[in-house]
């Protein structure tokens, strides 16, 4: 078949694409202004940021390592259960269970985990170590798979396993392996501190309650010391001093509160399982005699599973993928005009490292704090969602863009202009930020889901809503979609980047 229009290269084709798709959806999405007086709000919170309070927080230190303690257990727990697993993610039966868990958000893990061990450490821990170790996973399999081969045969004959495994293949991948860790502790930071909106005893928690209330001097001076938090990261996250913020961190978290064993059983054996089969047991423990048969059982099921995936799971999928496409496209956008800007030979030394900062403060903030901040400024609608995904995502491509950018060399006819810079630089970083992009976009929707839990019907909305009305079998089945969803995204993403050679595509793993 010829080829369409073959004087328009791949990534063009593929952006010109893009854009008309995100276009599309934020014309369908909802994006009205609310508010009625924005700007006087946006002063208020300026005026927050100019002075920001830092002791109006009682427990201030301690919600900051409430934040750092969740975030490093999880993270701990997470290597533990997905170092080994990377071991075997070529069988497909573990890269399903994998790729189904990871598809999940931490907050609806701490969502399901509330039910089980209430407002529990292990709640907030185990949120994070489920979806992070599943991830772990697959990114070190990956990475494995990389590792050259040529250290195994010089190994002596008889050598064990284990020293063939650290020795023949960790070793040469140990350096991104732990670059890779380190990243991860980052998002485990903004993921901990996010569990703080759901109770959690974590910076989130009294962030949501200072901007909620109007308190913006003391929101402010929350928000930046969580920004100083995740920027001096290469400061003070180092690996001796591991085994110390450890064994700190087992010794401050907040006290293990009763956990009732019957609680638990009744939530998973009865709470859990759809109204008709919840009926049918209980009718079972009380022997009555006329019980519905099976087929009528499992008719009310299907009634009541079609009835869901009507009224909730079809217009949450559609308007979490509107919410999606748009924020996709302009954080392309935000990427492309981020990264040009914090090029030192296109806009100079100062502007360039100006703009870097920014691009690090933007990145630092969970994208559910910005949308949480922009609703009170916009309203409740999906251009809060919109710009605080495209805002986070944008400034986080911009910024591993502009490293990739640092590292390409250029000729003695370069101009320092846009023209040059689009010549001889854009051309050698555009295939790996598409691939960051499209990286980002099952994150994206991982985030959009979560959204929701402001008011935004997406499949957030309705989880949220089943869990506050405790139908904990209605959630279930719509986090398993929010899960089905992600995975579909991330095949259909990976088949688009990769339907170009991989010659072609140079940098772009």
């Amino acid at each position: 078949m010829p080829r369409l229009f073959p004087f328009v290269g791949y990534w063009k084709k593929v952006t010109l694409a893009l854009w008309a798709v995100s276009l599309l959806c934020f014309y369908f999405a909802d994006t009205e202004v609310i508010a009625l007086d924005p700007w006087s709000e946006l002063l208020l919170i300026g005026k927050g940021f100019i002075a920001p309070d830092f002791f109006a927080t009682e427990y201030l230190i301690e919600a900051l390592w409430q934040t750092v303690s969740f975030a490093l257990l999880g993270v701990i727990i997470a290597l533990v259960c997905g170092a080994p697993l990377a071991l075997v993610y070529h069988k497909p039966f573990i890269a399903a269970m994998c790729s189904f868990i990871r598809s999940i958000h931490e907050i609806f893990w701490a969502l399901l985990f509330l039910q089980i061990f209430g407002l529990s450490p292990l709640t907030g821990i185990l949120a994070i170590a489920l979806p992070y170790g599943a991830t772990f996973a697959r990114v070190f399999s990956d990475i494995l798979q990389q590792a050259p081969t040529t250290t195994l045969q010089t190994l002596p004959y008889r050598t064990d396993r284990i020293s063939r495994y650290l020795y023949g293949r960790l070793a040469h991948v140990l350096v991104p392996v732990r670059a890779y860790v380190r990243y991860r502790f980052e998002c485990a930071l903004r993921s901990s501190a996010v569990l703080g909106f759901v109770g959690m005893p974590t910076l989130g928690f009294y962030l949501e309650t200072a901007f909620r209330q109007g308190h913006y001097h003391q929101g402010a001076a929350l928000l930046m010391l969580f920004i100083a938090l995740i920027g001096t990261i290469p400061y003070w996250c180092r690996v001796k001093a591991l085994p110390v913020y450890f064994v700190l961190a087992i010794w401050a978290l907040p006290e293990m509160p009763n956990i009732d064993g019957a609680l638990i059983w009744r939530f998973l054996s009865q709470d859990i399982l759809p109204p008709m089969f919840q009926n049918q047991m209980f009718q079972s423990e009380m022997l009555q005699a006329s019980t519905m048969s099976s087929s009528e059982v499992f008719s009310q099921f299907f009634d009541w599973l079609s009835k869901l995936l009507t009224d909730q799971a079809l217009p949450g999928i559609i308007a979490t993928l509107l919410l999606a496409l748009a924020a996709l496209g302009l954080s392309h956008v935000l990427a492309l005009i981020g990264s040009a800007i914090s090029d030192k030979r296109l806009s100079g030394g100062v502007v360039a490292s100006v703009n870097r900062l920014l691009l690090l403060i933007l990145r630092s903030v969970p994208e559910y704090i910005l949308a949480f901040v922009f609703m009170l400024l916009l309203g409740p609608s999906m251009l809060p969602a919109i710009l605080a995904l495209a805002i986070h995502n944008g400034a986080l491509i911009a910024y591993l863009s502009i490293r990739h950018a640092d590292n390409v060399a250029f000729s003695a006819h370069f101009t320092h202009r846009i023209d040059g810079y689009g010549f001889e630089v854009m051309p050698a970083i555009y295939p790996n930020m598409m691939a960051l992009l499209f990286y980002r976009f099952e994150v994206i929707l991982r985030e959009t889901a979560i959204l929701g839990m402001l008011g935004i019907a997406t499949l957030g909305f309705y989880i949220d809503s089943n869990f506050a009305e405790i139908r904990f079998n209605g959630a279930l089945v719509l986090m398993c979609v929010t899960a089905l969803v992600n995975i579909l995204v991330d095949i259909l993403s990976r088949r688009l980047l990769y339907s170009k050679d991989k010659s072609q595509l140079g940098c772009a793993h």
